[in-house]
Order: structure tokens, then sequence, then C-alpha cells
């Protein structure tokens, strides 16, 4: 590939924000050594190394994408050496069985990630890894020139989102988030949903109400010996140290729904699960992909015993500059409800789920829906507004590499996706009514409310400073 040329910005708030002086960055640990910075290897095909091969890797990120002549899946990481000798394995023989070529790739393995950001030969790299590893892989990725394709949510805190955003337009790469509602395929509806609403076929907007699941509560579990395969020290991270258990981790069989999706201290739980896409389709609905909310409120319940502890049912209400009221909760439907002034669309998943794991997949729902048909039938014309079009957001992704353009789901549209999710969860934990500066990404005049925009790290792992 050849190397690619800083993509321009599309939107004047992002500077804005950016020369202000708002934009905090990460203080990182080992960091890619300069020799390898930018560079790209020469290829007419993009070489791919996946870090993290778990269930979304395996069932979704890799089949999705190495589909695409245009990609070649080279290399796998992972911090469970069984994992990622199984990921060698699956992408050899996934090659092997749809392309009829034997010996196509000889897939590398390793460890760190850092090492593998550290070979030439790689363009760009998917990242499939739990909540607390998305962030901090993306920046150096980004450091050291490789495209990337992240997993939401964004990152885990507001600061980290903010630090990846940073490092992001600074290098120029090619980046996507997997925020596949945008695409056409699987979901069509959601693009024409929003489409819709940006042209006025339901009056002037007002509310949308999105329904998210929560996460149920969880028994007490023992304490386990770290299975020998697996690198526990470095998959806890950042994170505080806490002893192993299976079920805080991921299955040593298969490769289920794994258990620290539902431990706060690895994530948020559902609210940016799901959250992390209907969210980014209420911003994408309302145009307000490169801002935020400026209040925000949230009434949550969460287990009081038990190793899994994100929350559970909840009530939150967000509201927005334009004068439109967002309310989020489990009482809604699984999906976004636009009301406007003249009539309402509803738009859903429908009874198609990412995997069969996945809670809260709507079964037999209509995933798309007005309060009259005609709504739904109105032909958008030529000169009205038309959202970015997407076939495919793995394939969205491999083609702006390639022809050097912007993602349907940039870095700062998933930052700020993320951003008003990790805000419901700041008015979760603190109970009452927040006020929030979406240019300066700051709480106003509430300390104990921007001491959430990060978490602590543990040596020796960088300390992000929100400004």
């Amino acid at each position: 590939m050849q190397k690619n040329k800083k993509p321009g910005m599309s939107r004047r708030e992002y500077l804005k924000t950016a020369l202000s002086g708002s934009i905090g960055m990460m203080v990182l640990p080992n960091i890619i050594p300069a020799s390898v910075l930018g560079k790209n290897a020469p290829s007419n095909t993009i070489q791919i190394g996946q870090i993290g091969f778990g269930r979304i890797g395996m069932s979704h990120d890799l089949p999705d994408t190495m589909r695409f002549d245009s990609a070649r899946v080279m290399a796998v990481c992972d911090v469970d050496s069984k994992r990622k000798e199984f990921g060698k394995q699956w992408i050899e023989k996934w090659y092997t069985e749809k392309k009829q070529k034997p010996n196509y790739v000889d897939v590398k393995m390793y460890d760190d990630y850092r090492e593998m950001l550290m070979n030439p030969e790689i363009d760009a790299v998917i990242v499939s890894t739990p909540d607390h590893w998305h962030a901090q892989p993306a920046i150096e990725a980004a450091m050291a020139g490789k495209h990337i394709y992240l997993q939401k949510p964004a990152a885990l805190t507001i600061a980290e989102g903010r630090a990846m955003s940073d490092a992001v337009h600074h290098s120029g790469v090619v980046f996507q988030i997997g925020s596949q509602q945008r695409s056409q395929n699987p979901w069509p509806q959601f693009k024409r949903a929003c489409e819709l609403v940006r042209n006025g076929r339901i009056g002037k907007l007002h509310t949308i109400k999105i329904g998210l699941p929560g996460d149920p509560g969880g028994e007490v579990e023992p304490e386990m010996a770290i299975p020998k395969t697996l690198n526990y020290e470095k998959w806890l991270g950042s994170t505080p140290y806490v002893y192993y258990t299976e079920k805080r981790v991921h299955p040593q069989v298969g490769f289920d729904r794994p258990g620290w999706l539902r431990c706060e201290q690895f994530g948020a739980g559902m609210i940016t699960g799901w959250g992390a896409h209907h969210l980014d389709i209420a911003h994408w609905g309302m145009g307000t992909e490169y801002t935020g909310p400026i209040e925000i409120k949230c009434t949550a319940k969460f287990p009081t015993s038990g190793l899994w502890n994100v929350h559970g049912d909840f009530l939150a209400e967000a509201k927005y500059a334009n004068g439109v009221n967002m309310m989020v909760s489990g009482e809604y439907p699984n999906g976004v409800r636009f009301e406007g002034s003249e009539g309402w669309i509803f738009v859903s998943r429908g009874n198609v789920g990412v995997t069969a794991s996945d809670p809260g997949n709507a079964k037999n729902s209509t995933a798309f829906n007005a309060s009259d048909a005609k709504i739904l039938q109105s032909v958008i014309k030529p000169e009205e507004i038309h959202l970015y079009h997407s076939e495919d957001q793995h394939g969205n992704w491999l083609d702006c590499i390639r022809e050097n353009k912007t993602t349907v789901a940039p870095v700062e549209v998933a930052h700020r996706s993320t951003s008003a999710c990790l805000l419901i969860h700041a008015a979760m934990k603190l109970g009452r009514t927040l006020h929030w500066d979406p240019i300066r990404e700051r709480f106003k005049n509430d300390d104990e409310a921007n001491a959430l925009l990060e978490r602590p790290q543990r040596f020796p792992y960088g300390t992000a400073h929100a400004k």
C-alpha cells in the first residue's frame, strides 16, 4: 500500500475544539520506535493484523474483512496463547477453503500487539479486544502508521477517547469504528431513517427514545488458578489487580459471551455495549455527530453483590443544545424512535443480531416503522440531505484505505457517540443532574463529575489527562 496523506477534517467544529487546546494526550509506555512510524508495506493488498481473537473477532470482524480480495489477514495476537494458536489455524483454514489455496498465508503469531505493530509488512490492524483494551492499542497503532478498525465502544473513558481521536487525526491513518448500523449490509433501514428525519419528514424533531437492555447480576465466583495459556497480568492491563476467575474473563472452552462485559472494571455495561450503536444513530439522525448533550440525568439499579456489577434497569434523559430531548431506557423497545411535530419513525435491527449470544436481540420485532406508512415511502430529492453511503462497514474501511478517504464512522464520531454513553454512565453513578460542555469536554463546576472523565491506571501504564 502507498503511504496515506492525512485525511482532511470534515467538521469545523472538530477543528475549533482541537485548536482551543481542549485536547489531551495519553502518556504511553513502551512507545513504538521512531523507525517504524508511518511505515506501510508496499503491496497491492492491505496486509492486516488481528489484535484479539475471541467471539467478535471470529464471528464478525475477521470473516467480514477476509471476504474482500483487497484484504489479507497475515497476523494474529492474543494474550491467551490457546486463542492465539487457534486463531492462526482458523484464519489459515478459512483462506484454504474460500480461496482454494492451501498455502495462501502463513499467519504470524504475537503475544504482544506492540511487537505486531513493529512489523513493517502490516498496513492495518483490527482491534477486537475487551473494552479496557480499545483506546491504547488504537493510539499506538496510529503512532505506528497502521490503519485501524476498532470494535465499539471507542474507549473506556472520555479522556481516553479524546486522546485516541487526537492521535488518529495527527497520524493521518484511516480509522473505522464498528458502528455497522451505519452501513447498508445488513441494516439499510438505519441510514434511511436518519435521512428521513434530517429532511423533515416527521416535522421538527423534539424527542428521541432509545431502548437498551440491561444486564443481570451474578453470583460470587471463587478464585481460580490462572490458566497456563493466559497472560492474566497483560489481560488486566491498566485496571486494578483482582483475582482470576473464569467468569471474569472469557470461557476457556468455546467462544460464548465473555464475563468481562458485566464487570465495571472493564466496561460500563450495556449503556456502551448497545448504546454505542443506538446513540450513534440518534446523533446521525439529529446531526449532532461532533458534539454531545448539555444536560444529563439518570436513575439506575446496580447489583449489590456478586461478581457482575454493571447496571441493570435504568432511565436516562439527555438534553441537546438543538432542543432535542433523548430518553434511554430498557423500558422502550430495543431500537431508536425519532419523534417530531408531524409524526414518528422507529428503527431497529428487527430479529437480526451480530452474534447468537448477544442479549437484547428483539426477536420478531418490526425493524422499520412510522406513524404513517407514507413517511417511509418518501423520496429523498437530489437537492436534499443525503447521508454518507456505505455498503459494508469493513468494506468501507478497506476502500477508504485504498482511496485515502474518510470512513462512514471516523474516529471523532466514534469518540462522541461513546462519550454520550459515558456521560449517562456518570449520571448513573452520581444520581443527579450533570451539566456538560461539549466543546471543552468538561462538566460545568463539578469536580466530582470531572473526576469520572478518566480512571486511575496502575503502573506502568500511562495516565490520560482531560483538559
